[in-house]
């Protein structure tokens, strides 16, 4: 069994091997010359003018499971209407729970407000 496995132990042994000999060289040969413009804080071209651990938003995180939920659902439609004839009706039902439980998510987010923005 062990013999099966070996190729990809190997393969698996050469890339950890070569990724710490790569990084190691860029650590060790690498330029040392810093300055105060390098070294300053860099926000979307002006100075920050606030905390960076503030908080946000609840509409930001309920944003970004909005943009989850409609990536997903044609993630997994596309793959799904190619083999829906093999499926059958299993696949279409399968399909439809699929789809209702992203659409309750969508629901819980634009009752949450994270679609109204001020």
């Amino acid at each position: 069994m062990l013999a099966e496995y070996f190729p990809v132990l190997m393969f698996l042994g050469v890339a950890v091997g070569l990724a710490l000999v790569l990084l190691s060289v860029g650590f060790i040969l690498g330029p040392r010359n810093s300055n105060e413009e390098k070294s300053s804080a860099y926000e979307c071209g002006f100075e920050a003018f606030d905390d960076a651990h503030m908080k946000f938003d609840v509409r930001f995180y309920l944003l970004a499971i909005i943009f989850i939920i409609f990536d997903l659902e044609i993630a997994f439609m596309f793959p799904w209407a190619v083999i829906l004839e093999k499926l059958g009706g299993f696949g279409l039902v399968d399909m439809f729970v699929f789809l209702l439980v992203l659409v309750i998510g969508f629901i819980y987010a634009w009752k949450k407000g994270a679609l109204e923005w001020e």
